[in-house]
């Protein structure tokens, strides 16, 4: 099943938002009904004829056939860009300026080889694209023509080593598959980010996706034992054993790549048994800062939950934690910050982690709310985009971003990116309403994920645009890294620059010339082109 075209996910799923809340967007936002209807995908018109003949025959020819390679008009559309709210207003309204020329079904490793080396031969950009759940831009190359690389088809589990308890998925292969199969033997991956329901394993690799239970399973990058890679130069393949002295871990830079340096065409994973106990739970906490100590203490000296997340005071008070339950009238405004601590594993291990855990977070501070507060959490995680689309139809914007920082500069930078958006927002006649939750922990730190919702104003993606630089600029300013699981893209990619600094740019540079010499990999997602030393500015 293909996802929405104009939005996130299965259209059975959305929902409009309650009279209610559209009351309160009104009087508290200023947020005003949308001018007009988004046209339909049929209205919506794309370029004709943008590849030559010759190049179109010898596409079809690396992927098996005509069959595999898609010119129709609602292919392409449903494979243009990604899934971030400036994409999707973009779409809505007909925009189709990064649509593929074409979009190719490869079935395996060799016709992924075969394509790259048409596409080298006939300076084709090429797109990998594995959900289209992108929302940095990351499915937007620097260049057109391009064809998007859609491997829907390499979806099977290739491997599976119960006794070093490895998995090998082909990199098409979405997150629910992917659990199904390997249930079958009893095993689980853990990785479940909130876009689980339609992102892929290629994409997880090649963006170090960050699930929602990573506090016990670590991050998709964690997992990660071995890759395979097709470049225009040939194939790499990594992860000869769990861990090597034999030179720099390659694994570490194909992860994150983002389809700049090759096609991922297989991913071997660490498995874990799966779960037999599975208890979520909610907590309160005076402050955020209160419940971030509490975080800390249980990230740094354990026990460590395998789901562990604080809602700030605004983010609480509307309910976002649990956004199923938004405008219910059964789910009253909280006070103070709400944390979700989650558990899984054997009976035993769940209850002894719970019974310590708990001990902690009384002694921090936290008022336990029983198991209401995280089930409805557990119920409703994957919920988010589909409420992110009822506050666009509603007329509303809304976005997010994230970024991560040491346990010593996550307060600096929660205020400077609330300030900055805040402060960018309001001066520019939208006020917004600015929540944030810690959802990711580490030893040393955390992440931090702020939702913002605002009128859109007359030109809601320029205006995003506005905020977003001055929140980019408040996170290099504080310290923090530009982003922690959304990845780069093009969205991030200036920062990033400015980030890693000039000589590593250049390192990833000549990396990319040695695998891609003629630049057809995703040209401008991860790094600039060749020459562009822009600084980045509110309209870039």
């Amino acid at each position: 099943m293909d996802m929405l075209w104009s939005g996130w996910g299965d259209p059975a799923e959305a929902a409009p938002l309650p009279d209610t809340v559209i009351g309160l967007l009104h009087d508290l936002l200023g947020v005003r009904p949308r001018g007009a209807e988004p046209l339909d995908l049929a209205d919506i018109a794309v370029p004709q004829g943008q590849l030559e003949p010759a190049a179109l025959q010898s596409l079809a020819a690396a992927v098996g056939g005509e069959e595999f390679v898609r010119t129709d008009a609602e292919t392409r559309i449903r494979h243009t860009r990604g899934k971030s709210t400036p994409d999707l207003l973009r779409i809505r309204k007909g925009d189709t300026d990064d649509t593929p020329a074409a979009v190719l079904l490869p079935a395996g490793h060799d016709e992924v080889l075969a394509v790259l080396r048409v596409c080298a031969e006939h300076r084709l950009a090429l797109v990998p694209f594995g959900g289209g759940t992108s929302v940095v831009g990351g499915l937007a190359p620097g260049r057109s023509p391009f064809v998007a690389l859609d491997l829907r088809r390499m979806d099977g589990l290739l491997a599976l080593d119960p006794v070093s308890r490895i998995a090998t998925l082909q990199p098409g292969m979405r997150a629910p598959r992917a659990e199904a199969l390997l249930a079958e033997h009893g095993f689980t991956l853990g990785h479940f980010p909130q876009s689980y329901e339609w992102a892929t394993i290629g994409g997880f690799a090649a963006t170090r996706s960050s699930g929602q239970a990573s506090a016990g399973y670590g991050r998709f990058d964690e997992m990660v034992l071995g890759l395979t890679l097709a470049t225009p130069a040939g194939t790499i393949d990594t992860g000869r054993a769990p861990r090597s002295a034999a030179g720099p871990d390659l694994r570490q830079l194909l992860l994150g790549s983002e389809g700049a340096f090759g096609v991922i065409t297989s991913v071997t994973v660490r498995i874990r048994p799966a779960p037999r106990s599975r208890i979520y739970e909610g907590w309160k906490f005076a402050s955020f800062e209160e419940g971030t100590a509490a975080l800390r203490r249980l990230a740094q000296d354990g026990p460590r939950p395998t789901v562990l997340r604080l809602s700030d005071e605004t983010e609480t008070l509307i309910g976002l934690a649990q956004p199923d339950a938004i405008g219910s009238p059964d789910a009253p405004a909280a006070a103070g910050c709400t944390a979700v601590a989650g558990y899984e594993g054997t009976e035993e291990d769940t209850a002894l982690r719970r019974e310590h855990a708990s001990a902690v977070l009384r002694a921090c501070g936290g008022v336990p709310l029983g198991a209401e507060p995280g089930e409805r959490w557990s119920h409703g995680r994957y919920s988010a985009p589909y409420l992110r689309d009822a506050l666009l139809d509603a007329g509303a914007f809304a976005e997010t971003l994230e970024t991560a920082a040491f346990w010593s500069g996550v307060p600096g930078l929660y205020a400077a990116v609330r300030d900055a958006l805040t402060t960018t927002l309001t001066e520019a006649g939208t006020p917004p309403l600015v929540m944030c939750h810690i959802s990711h922990v580490y030893e040393n730190g955390a992440s931090l994920y702020f939702t913002v919702v605002s009128a859109q104003g007359e030109d809601p993606v320029a205006h995003w645009s506005r905020a977003k630089h001055a929140a980019n600029e408040a996170i290099l300013a504080a310290g923090g890294t530009i982003t922690h699981h959304h990845a780069v893209g093009t969205d991030h990619r200036d920062w990033y620059v400015r980030e890693v600094g000039p000589q590593a740019v250049e390192a990833l540079r000549a990396v990319k010339h040695t695998l891609d010499p003629h630049g057809v990999l995703n040209p401008g997602v991860l790094l600039p082109p060749p020459g562009d030393r822009r600084t980045p500015r509110p309209t870039d």
